[in-house]
């Protein structure tokens, strides 16, 4: 029993729930062979040279990590065309994000979300005493006009992930430029760029490319996805130098670790580890889109490393087909909790766990 007041925005929250790791799979149902295509991870694994790096790294892990992240600072202005005044570090992209709620939200104020948007855009207002609007997806996808018209006197921030997890869904470059334009400065918009480095769509816009022209936007990445450093937990915000020197103030010191600062920068500059990465996600979207299709599953065209598909109308239900990939060592993500439980959302693998996802999914639906 609590003995005394506690923030009733967390008291409220239930915990982001992760997809299931390969140990708790291991242990409740004593399988050996696990693939596990529920996190979005890289498939690839960590580069070479990163290994290399993080070896020499070890030396040092009795110092305190450089607080101000110098060094990746540096390496990432160069790389976006920046200045270092600009950028933002956070244990992850996750980190960045519930700083930027506590800087722009407050209780009393509101922020916007779309439906089917990325769970800790919810977590992160709600912790901060904001009140969350969330409007109806437009065919899986954030409806800007819409979103325009639920702005108040009372919006602070709008939450807008590009692509979206978990639908994949994009919004093109003139699309979003014309939403900014008509949206009053005085409200944040905090662009989510975690699938950035996957997108190979023409129309998609490179959101580091309109900070000149909209300083009412910031952007966030991370290296937990085409870098392959998700258990390293880095990411960046990019921003207005006045913005940025806010949010620098509200982050924990020390909240990118030693071995992630050396990490991230040296994924940075392996530009052949980055290109098989992405070629990898390509060779295994077109393969799961074909294969998906020959089950005659839908599913949402994705900008990501995951696809979303759907099992409504089988004679199987979402969290049952889960259940059976699960009891034979899949592991992909039910997204009931994002308004979608007829769905799952499965990330792409390499060619071999691709193919086993297939032939596996094919047995439970036509046994």
């Amino acid at each position: 029993m609590l003995s005394g007041p506690v923030n009733p925005g967390i008291a409220g929250l239930n915990p982001y729930k992760p997809g299931k790791p390969i140990d708790e799979v291991a242990r409740e149902l004593g399988l050996s062979e696990i693939t596990k295509l529920a996190s979005n991870e890289n498939p690839q694994g960590v580069s070479e040279r990163v290994r290399l790096r993080l070896s020499e790294a070890v030396a040092d892990l009795a110092r305190y990590p450089d607080g101000s992240g110098y060094s990746l600072k540096q390496a990432l202005a160069r790389n976006l065309g920046v200045d270092a005044a600009q950028i933002t570090l956070g244990n992850g992209s996750n980190d960045v994000l519930e700083i930027a709620a506590r800087v722009m939200v407050q209780p009393g104020s509101e922020a916007i979300i779309a439906q089917h948007a990325f769970i800790v855009y919810y977590l992160a207002v709600t912790a901060s005493g904001g009140t969350l609007i969330t409007v109806p997806a437009d065919h899986y996808g954030a409806d800007l006009d819409a979103m325009l018209t639920a702005v108040t006197e009372n919006t602070r921030v709008i939450f807008l992930a590009n692509p979206n997890n978990p639908t994949g869904t994009w919004v093109s470059e003139r699309s979003l430029t014309k939403f900014l334009d008509e949206l009053p400065q005085r409200v944040w918009v905090v662009l989510d760029e975690a699938y950035f480095e996957y997108v190979d769509e023409p129309d998609y816009p490179n959101g580091v490319h309109l900070l000149d022209r909209y300083p009412n936007l910031m952007i966030t990445r991370t290296f937990s996805k085409a870098y392959g450093l998700a258990g390293l937990r880095v990411g960046y915000g990019v921003s207005t130098p006045e913005l940025a020197d806010l949010l620098n103030r509200a982050r924990q010191p020390f909240n990118v670790n030693s071995l992630a600062l050396v990490a991230a920068e040296t994924a940075l500059s392996d530009q052949e580890y980055l290109a098989a990465s992405r070629e990898i996600n390509r060779a295994g979207m077109r393969q799961l889109n074909a294969g998906l299709t020959d089950l005659g599953l839908e599913y949402i065209p994705s900008a990501g490393n995951f696809l979303t598909f759907s099992l409504a109308g089988r004679d199987l239900s979402a969290a049952l087909v889960n259940q059976r990939l699960l009891e034979k060592g899949l592991i992909v993500r039910p997204i009931a909790e994002y308004g979608l439980p007829d769905h799952l959302r499965v990330s792409i693998g390499l060619e071999a766990e691709n193919t086993r996802f297939l032939k596996v999914l094919r047995h439970i639906l036509d046994p």
